[in-house]
């Protein structure tokens, strides 16, 4: 997915950011130190407990700031908008409009050094040094750039934003601390250790894959099945390419196959609550149609395929996400 050229290219000098260093430091050690009090020191309540607001937090990123607000492949309701707001809160990743401008500079930006994450480096630079380091001055230019409107528009977002660290203050710190405590009696440790330090380690995690993932589960040219023990593990896919060229999809396969992962079902869930609507998809049709007019007009094929997925999207029935097989 990195030409070449890319590849040659120098990567931008950026510094570290060491007041996040030291503070993720200590979140993995404290995070680790939280799965001997998980096995030793913690009633089962707080177990569950911390992993429903885990599966919370992950859902507020992949279903809300990446799903909704990033590529705005389903339109929300108010009600919705607030649940996926709160749990996006949850993760403590920093508030969804710097989440999305940030995502949508490195779809931009993907596969080559201007990416502030990475994508044309390695799985550890995606996942781990980009939270450490500052962003270039050019790459602070980009991030400006951004198209940023229709969030600015959104006043959920921009709520949230606006108060974000008085939200973070209470969704991310107070409740799974205090409410071990105070609601079932659990020991300091195991709401310190367990439902605050372990629980925000999970989440940031599995959010920072997000943006990192594709080094895993993307099948490129250069992998070879017998040179990795992976294969047993994992299931590698074309998926993350697809997401890259075509993000407008609401299925995903971030965690699970495409169009039955965990994401997707909960976007198919809101829906049927009438919660979501206009769940964008490209259904093979498109694809067929989109490739034909690219090789008949020499047009782009992305832009050909998004051509005939609008069309193709005017066609589908209001409730296609009940039978997803059937308009894939």
């Amino acid at each position: 997915m990195v030409s070449n050229a890319d590849s040659k290219k120098k990567f931008p000098k950026r510094e570290l950011n060491w007041p996040k260093v030291l503070f993720y430091i200590h979140l993995n050690v404290l995070g680790l130190y939280g799965l001997f009090v998980l096995f030793t020191n913690t009633f089962f309540l707080t177990i569950l407990f911390t992993f429903v607001l885990s599966g919370f937090g992950a859902l507020g990123v992949t279903a809300g700031s990446h799903r909704l607000w990033a590529h705005q492949t389903y339109t929300a309701n108010k009600a919705l908008k607030i649940f996926l707001m709160i749990c996006q809160t949850l993760v403590g990743q920093g508030s969804i409009y710097n989440w999305v401008r940030l995502h949508r500079l490195h779809h931009k930006k993907f596969g080559t050094p201007e990416d502030p994450l990475y994508s044309g480096k390695d799985f550890f630079s995606a996942h781990v040094r980009a939270q450490l380091e500052n962003l270039s001055p050019e790459q602070e230019k980009d991030l400006e750039e951004i198209d940023m409107k229709d969030l600015e528009e959104d006043k959920i977002v921009m709520f949230q934003k606006r108060w974000y660290w008085l939200l973070f203050l209470v969704c991310q710190v107070l409740l799974p601390i205090n409410s071990p405590l105070e609601y079932w009696g659990d020991s300091v440790p195991a709401a310190l250790f367990v439902a605050f330090s372990l629980r925000y380690l999970i989440t940031l995690n599995i959010a920072w894959l997000v943006n990192s993932a594709h080094f895993i589960w993307a099948l490129n040219s250069n992998f070879k099945p017998s040179d990795s023990n992976s294969i047993f593990i994992i299931t590698k896919t074309y998926w993350p390419q697809y997401h890259y060229l075509l993000p407008c999809d609401y299925q995903t396969g971030e965690f699970g196959d495409y169009g039955a992962d965990l994401t997707t079902i909960w976007i198919r869930i809101f829906a049927a609550m009438g919660n979501a609507t206009n769940l964008k998809t490209i259904t093979s049709e498109a694809v067929r149609v989109g490739l034909t007019n690219a090789v008949e007009t020499d047009g782009d094929v992305v832009e050909c395929i998004k051509s005939a997925a609008a069309v193709k999207q005017g066609e589908l029935p209001n409730d296609h996400y009940l039978n997803a097989s059937k308009f894939m």
